[in-house]
């Protein structure tokens, strides 16, 4: 889509989203299926290029640790521009996210909001307007997550209110990708844990009967070997029911016979 395909006139806005729609849902079917997070804003920083016109790079922040992190930049302009972000600890993506605002820098050369960062950027990667969304979490399991979208140009003055509607439409999806997906991760986490559950309840009563001992001994015995070989519960439990034994000692691989000296060495 070109800036020539957009709507005119009072209801531009409104036809724009419906296009946005229109176009984004191959993308949302593909974020429904996803449970890592930075796949989500892989895809999400994708879909901002092809779908924002005046873009010529994206990319997602994220915050990690007590700093942040570069995800799914389209080319290897972004980190470098968010390297000096991160060093600085201000910036479009920076505040974004900490602020919870949009931030579109229509000239970093002379954007006094960040005069070092601008005078950077400009000079050592030739960016010159940045467009920043913060990615906006109702649930609150994901509100510990700050992530934002970015958007970079080599002209000044690139990003318009448009660019800034379509930007925020796609952080829209994408938020609700990013909450799906967490959502899914945990449901996967708990299908795992209550598969391991059975499997230890199973072990439990193959080593009850087979060695005539207690649900406690026998608890007690699969957590010896879990401590003697370094492994987890759940995978001595799965040899458990594989072999019907349970092996208290790894059993170290044997090298080879050593060669005896030959006479007169």
């Amino acid at each position: 889509m070109t800036r020539d395909d957009l709507p005119e006139g009072p209801d531009a806005l409104a036809g724009l989203a419906r296009q946005l729609i229109d176009e984004f849902s191959t993308v949302g079917a593909r974020l429904r299926s996803y449970t890592d997070v930075d796949e989500v804003l892989t895809d999400l920083s994708r879909a901002s290029l092809r779908l924002v016109p005046h873009a010529e790079h994206a990319s997602a922040s994220r915050r990690a640790g007590a700093g942040f992190v570069t995800v799914g930049a389209t080319s290897d302009v972004p980190p470098q521009v968010d390297r000096i972000q991160y060093e600085l600890g201000h910036g479009p993506c920076v505040d974004a996210i900490l602020t919870d605002s949009l931030f579109n820098a229509g000239d970093l050369r002379t954007d006094l909001r960040w005069p070092e960062f601008g005078r950077r950027a400009a000079e050592e990667t030739g960016i010159l307007s940045m467009l920043s969304f913060r990615l906006f979490f109702e649930d609150a399991d994901s509100a510990e997550l700050l992530a934002a979208l970015n958007l970079y140009a080599t002209k000044p003055e690139a990003f318009d209110e448009v660019d800034e509607t379509m930007l925020g439409l796609v952080a829209t999806h994408g938020a609700l990708a990013v909450s799906a997906a967490q959502q899914r991760r945990r449901a996967e986490g708990v299908t795992a844990a209550l598969q391991s559950n059975r499997d230890i309840g199973a072990a439990l009563g193959v080593l009850m009967a087979r060695m005539l001992v207690t649900r406690e001994q026998a608890f007690d015995l699969m957590r010896i070997a879990s401590q003697r070989t370094n492994r987890k519960l759940r995978d001595i439990a799965a040899d458990v029911l594989d072999t019907g034994t349970l092996a208290l000692i790894e059993q170290p691989q044997r090298a080879g016979r050593p060669k005896q000296p030959a006479a007169g060495d």
